[in-house]
């Protein structure tokens, strides 16, 4: 039985079990919040935020770089925060359906919004020093030897509190290795990100991949599919699959559910892992384990 036939099988019998829980494999930096006060964003702006393409978690107003010596670079777009201000109500103010809200608490509410930075946007302020990790790394031989054999490599940058691959200029984001939980955590997450870059036009040139697709839509599931079950497989090939699989089988399953836990999907998006999975390792489409 091939390695693409076990990682399939075991991740399948988990699924089977039920939920798993999902756990990021990295310490997390602890979420978008302004620069200037140092306090977390709440609600609907955590989310606002954090589809954001930039690493760092500080956001400021254009005003607060410009106060604190520094300046949004030309070009750079804003994204949108909200609020809700708080207004002195007149006797004719009503809230929603009860005209007698209004008079109730004296204050009726209006939602405001303003545009803040990224502070990867801004240059001329650095960013706070960032909290200590306790978490050392020690390189897992066979991983590093993968990682370092992929044709057509692309490149791979390090910090932030994101782990995402970038078809626009093809590279490969991570926060910062010790940040980890475990070093097979770090692989897995890597492995996940190299088989999104399989996709690229000049590599297996996916539709998923060069063509934009929405986040959540069917396309993006199956791609996100493939590219968990490509890790697990280059983790069964590293040796690492044991600490790894239980997280990859989790998060498979929140992406089936988006697909109505159709198990044949899966069987699919396995076959194109495993391609994904022999393109990483040089083998080429002809030479799989099948």
């Amino acid at each position: 039985m091939s390695v693409y036939d076990i990682v399939t099988n075991r991740i399948i019998e988990l699924l089977e079990q039920g939920e798993i829980p999902w756990q990021k494999p990295w310490k997390t930096i602890g979420g978008p919040r302004n620069f200037i006060s140092r306090k977390p964003y709440q609600g609907i702006n955590q989310f606002l935020l954090n589809v954001s393409p930039y690493n760092s978690q500080y956001w400021l107003t254009f005003k607060q770089a410009s106060e604190r010596g520094g300046h949004v670079r030309k070009g750079e777009k804003s994204t949108l925060v909200v609020f809700w201000k708080w207004l002195e109500s007149r006797d004719d103010d009503f809230v929603g359906n009860d005209p007698d809200a209004s008079r109730r608490n004296g204050k009726i509410p209006l939602l405001r919004y303003y545009k803040v930075f990224n502070l990867d946007q801004v240059e001329g302020i650095s960013p706070p020093q960032e909290e200590p990790v306790n978490n050392p790394f020690t390189p897992i031989e066979k991983a590093e030897q993968i990682i370092a054999n992929m044709p057509l490599k692309p490149e791979i940058h390090f910090g932030g509190d994101r782990a995402y691959y970038s078809p626009w200029v093809d590279h490969i984001q991570l926060p910062n290795k010790e940040r980890f939980h475990s070093p097979p955590k770090f692989y897995s997450t890597l492995f996940h990100e190299m088989a999104h870059a399989t996709g690229h036009a000049m590599r297996l040139g996916r539709k998923s991949i060069t063509e934009s697709v929405r986040f959540g839509n069917e396309e993006y599931s199956k791609e996100e599919l493939l590219a968990e079950l490509c890790a697990s497989m280059l983790c069964a090939e590293s040796g690492i699959e044991q600490s790894t699989i239980n997280n990859s089988a989790a998060y498979i399953q929140g992406w089936l559910r988006v697909l109505r836990n159709d198990k044949k999907i899966l069987l699919h998006a396995a076959a194109n892992a495993n391609r994904a999975k022999s393109y990483i390792l040089g083998k080429g489409e002809e030479e799989t384990d099948n």
